[in-house]
């Protein structure tokens, strides 16, 4: 291995070093705790050595967020191509993304901790891209086959995703932390309702 290699390889191990102490100090102190200085003590490394990887604190917090979208876009692909008809596409997609929100709280919490992300956020951010896309995909059909095909698939997609954020936001609310069978209920009902309402 030449001088060129191992420096990028030396590089890349602190990197990864520096996202695995970033996220121990979250699993123990929670994302408002986190801080440059915390994760350069955790590594052992000067705070410079930090900056010379990330250039703020943002980014590292962005570069969980792609690994959350990421990872929830395996899961929305997963539930997705177990289906042919649209309807059972966004079902699927609708009770996997409820089950990431809840398996993976730290992630989601991120991903949504600012809110709903802007359009443009979601277009400079490819794993965000991705996301949008296997919603529209299986929406854009049962538009084009229904009753309304002037429909706004962008419309429909930020009501599939507002719904759901809201539910999953009401339900994290909860102090005992039960997901009972009311909030499945009024899933199964938002979603019987909006693919309904594009038929």
């Amino acid at each position: 291995m030449g001088v060129a290699e191992r420096k990028i390889r030396q590089k890349e191990e602190v990197k990864a070093s520096i996202l695995r102490a970033a996220w121990d100090l979250v699993g123990k102190e929670g994302w408002q705790a986190l801080s440059i200085r915390k994760i350069a003590d955790a590594i052992e490394y000067s705070v410079p050595v930090i900056y010379d990887h990330f250039q703020n604190k943002e980014a590292i917090l962005l570069e969980f967020t792609k690994r959350g979208f990421q990872c929830l876009d395996d899961e929305l692909l997963k539930a997705r191509s177990r289906y042919e008809e649209p309807e059972q596409q966004l079902q699927a997609m609708a009770y996997a993304y409820w089950d990431f929100a809840f398996n993976n709280k730290a992630y989601y919490q991120l991903m949504y901790g600012l809110g709903m992300p802007t359009c443009e956020t979601v277009k400079e951010t490819a794993e965000l891209n991705t996301f949008t896309e296997l919603i529209l995909e299986p929406v854009r059909q049962l538009i084009a086959n229904g009753k309304h095909p002037e429909a706004d698939p962008y419309l429909k997609l930020h009501t599939f995703w507002s719904m759901l954020h809201g539910l999953i936001s009401i339900a994290m609310m909860d102090k005992e932390n039960r997901r009972d069978n009311l909030n499945t209920m009024v899933l199964k009902d938002f979603m019987t309702g909006f693919i309904s309402g594009m038929k």
